[in-house]
């Protein structure tokens, strides 16, 4: 069996055919799965991988990477109060994508409008090209008061999050929010503690980096 096995290679800094080749020269399969912006990797080159380089895995192993945009030159819109067709429009003009979406209910707030959104508009620092909104809804369903996960770690959030019947989106990490927050702890959540949501919706987490 062990003649089956190989070690992962180090493809951080390749660009996606370079490091498809190294994959593929030793049995193993490769899986753009995200783009982040990198102030130290160039665009278009592979920013992250996982495994990381050196572990022993079987031939035919995906291997999942992240290819970089760049250092962020996008500016986050303020979204709030648009309908879903003028957000979307107002996302792809600017080269960004649309993340998770929730609904949550909003009494006098017309239906599919923006009523949150991470990260927030004008953010200065964020990682992913991609932003989670979260809509107002019809009154329908299944409705919820969602709890507060501020100051809890992000594994006991995400716990709570799956077993209630909901959904763990976005991770957004953040450096300096000037509460003095461990790493790895809730600082910020989308939709907030206290207001209605759907059964299923997602749940958007700003962590202390």
């Amino acid at each position: 069996s062990h003649g089956r096995e190989v070690t992962i290679p180090k493809l951080v800094g390749m660009n996606p055919a370079e490091a498809e080749r190294a994959a593929n020269t030793d049995g193993l399969v490769l899986s753009v799965e995200s783009r982040f912006y990198s102030a130290s990797v160039p665009a278009g080159r592979i920013v992250s991988q996982a495994p990381v380089p050196g572990v022993t895995v079987r031939r035919g192993w995906k291997i999942q990477v992240a290819e970089s945009l760049g250092v962020q030159r996008a500016a986050i819109p303020n979204l709030i109060g648009q309908s879903r067709h003028a957000a979307e429009i107002n996302i792809s003009r600017r080269g960004l994508e649309i993340g998770s979406v929730a609904t949550i209910h909003m009494p006098g707030v017309a239906p599919e409008t923006v009523v949150a959104q991470t990260p927030q508009a004008e953010a200065a620092e964020f990682i992913s090209p991609k932003i989670g909104l979260v809509f107002s809804a019809p009154e329908s369903g299944q409705w919820y008061v969602m709890p507060g996960f501020t100051g809890k770690s992000l594994a006991e959030a995400t716990t709570a999050v799956l077993k209630a019947g909901f959904k763990v989106g976005q991770i957004q990490p953040v450096t300096d929010d000037g509460s003095g927050s461990a790493a790895g702890v809730i600082v910020r959540q989308y939709p907030q503690a206290g207001q209605r949501v759907q059964e299923g919706s997602i749940i958007n987490f700003d962590v202390k980096k």
